[in-house]
């Protein structure tokens, strides 16, 4: 499938101000499932200076400094990628790993840590982990599985524009929440059962929820033995395969910011945002 995907972000203040440091996470993220065809990042004000590099998380990122003051500042991500995964099921474990609570080689489980470690050990998600466990027989890709089918079924999917996440028991008790919500909550419930699993923000071929308006999106990401990082969307009750493209990943979500920085000044800030997504076959 081939994305062009046009992302506007766009930041007004309402007095001048001085701008520090922006890192933007808008590049698709080197996992190996696509192909990328273009890309281009459009600064205004233009930056005194600009880098490129990899994050900690191992995302791509600009890094932004700037000069002077300014009352704007105007962010536009564009790209052009063909994806290529195709089998979303196309996994086999070592008898060794078919278990949980998940165990890990030696060597992986240092370098997986972050990403098992619970930010709340919240006993509302217990009962939700112990229905799918039984269901699933202990079997890590089954579990996951119904784990993703329940979401999409139990949590009504609802866009908010702003704030940060729920908490997994928030958006157990609401029954309902954005991607970001269920994203943290299958995080959380994986990682409840010693799985390592991050936050995924990109972009999706179709929404789960019929809107003219496009937005970012979230969906979670699990660290199979032997399989490597592999995606689910409990928007749509999905495996994620070539409908999804991943822009950034880590254990946390602020470490999945499309945009991070700051500004000096005592004005208001407006945040604006336009997101144009085509796709073909």
């Amino acid at each position: 499938m081939r994305f062009d995907v046009e992302h506007l972000t766009s930041y007004t203040y309402s007095e001048p101000v001085s701008l520090g440091p922006q890192t933007v996470r808008l590049r698709p993220r080197p996992d190996g499932g696509f192909r990328e065809v273009g890309y281009s990042l459009l600064i205004d004000p233009a930056p005194a200076l600009r880098s490129q590099l990899l994050d900690a998380a191992g995302n791509l990122a600009t890094r932004l400094w700037f000069q002077g003051e300014t009352r704007h500042l105007k962010i536009v991500s564009r790209f052009t990628v063909e994806t290529l995964k195709g089998d979303a099921f196309g996994l086999i474990l070592d008898t060794a790993y078919r278990v949980l609570p998940a165990v890990y080689p030696p060597d992986e489980a240092a370098c997986l840590a972050p990403y098992r470690e619970r930010e709340v050990s919240d006993p509302a998600v217990r009962p939700l982990v112990d229905e799918v466990l039984a269901q699933s027989d202990g079997d890590p890709l089954l579990f996951l599985t119904l784990l993703n089918e329940w979401l999409h079924r139990e949590i009504v999917r609802e866009i908010r524009e702003d704030g940060g996440p729920q908490t997994p028991a928030e958006t157990l008790g609401r029954g309902r929440g954005a991607c970001r919500d269920q994203t943290m909550l299958f995080v959380d419930a994986a990682r409840s059962v010693g799985l390592a699993a991050r936050f995924v923000s990109g972009y999706q071929d179709r929404s789960a929820i019929e809107s003219e308006r496009r937005h970012l999106h979230a969906w979670p990401e699990v660290y199979i033995a032997g399989c490597g990082w592999r995606g689910f969307d409990p928007t749509r009750g999905i495996p994620v395969t070539g409908r999804h493209v991943p822009v950034a990943a880590a254990a946390r979500p602020d470490g999945a910011m499309p945009v991070e920085g700051s500004y000096f000044g005592a004005a208001r800030s407006k945040l604006a945002f336009d997101v144009r997504i085509r796709t073909r076959s």
